[in-house]
């Protein structure tokens, strides 16, 4: 496998930092972005174990820092859900000005959400799947319910999320309360597969079961028996990345076949 260190341009004139994992022939069958979860990074265990199974499946993946996170520019207090919504749209141009237009969005936790926004705006866009997702963006709410008066009062507090401290603005708590994922999904356009643990702590396998009903055919869902909510198992993260190859490669080779084929 290699790879290749790169910076791209987000919406705001910030550099954020990303890595594009390629096959052992430098020639991917298709590209992929891969959006972390909340307050994660690019090189999260599950996050690169997933791109290894996709690029010795053929695949190139795009793996990023949202805006303020890991080696990104920027203040994660500034940000929120449309601005990763923004962060990979501006990965996909990216990719479409050096290399190739994506033809795949995988999104872990609320990357997932995120992943089925952008996707709406990107026609390039094939196949879509969600990795633990939440049905709503809001659904990250129960993470700082304990700041949550203050952050209402103040306009901000600083939070403990996974031993790590994030300042979070009112702001934020508006727009993730703004977008309806279900709405945006029943009128989704793209392929659509579902992967969720029955056991996740951290967001309930219900989230699947509503993105699911909403969403149109083409759609498929994966029950990831006994993983945790990070993925945390290698064994796990290699099931998904190979499961998403195997999935998506039905509709790349559909959609590139001649109406006589």
């Amino acid at each position: 496998m290699g790879f290749q260190k790169i910076k791209f341009t987000n919406a705001e004139g910030q550099q954020l930092s990303a890595r594009l994992d390629l096959p052992d022939n430098q020639s991917p069958e298709a590209y992929a972005i891969f959006a972390h979860c909340f307050t994660c990074n690019k090189n999260l265990t599950a996050v690169r174990t997933i791109s290894k199974a996709l690029t010795s499946n053929g695949f190139g993946v795009l793996r990023f820092d949202f805006t303020g996170l890991g080696e990104s520019e920027g203040d994660f207090a500034d940000t929120n859900f449309s601005s990763n919504v923004e962060d990979l749209i501006a990965a996909s141009a990216y990719l479409e000005q050096e290399f190739e237009a994506p033809k795949l969005l995988i999104g872990h936790s609320l990357g997932g959400a995120a992943v089925i926004f952008a996707a709406n705006t990107l026609p390039s866009v094939l196949a879509v799947t969600t990795i633990g997702a939440p049905s709503s963006p809001h659904h990250v709410q129960h993470l700082i319910k304990s700041n949550l008066e203050e952050i209402k009062a103040s306009g901000l507090a600083k939070v403990m999320i996974g031993g790590r401290s994030f300042s979070i603005k009112k702001q934020f708590l508006d727009d993730i309360n703004s977008k309806n994922l279900a709405t945006t999904v029943k009128h989704f356009k793209k392929s659509l597969l579902v992967m969720h643990s029955p056991q996740d702590k951290t967001v309930g396998i219900k989230n699947a079961s509503e993105i699911y009903s909403a969403a149109m055919h083409p759609k498929s869902f994966i029950s990831l028996n006994g993983a945790d909510h990070l993925l945390s198992n290698k064994e796990d993260s290699f099931y998904v990345g190979n499961l998403i190859a195997s999935w998506v490669t039905r509709y790349i080779k559909s959609s590139s076949k001649t109406p006589n084929e």
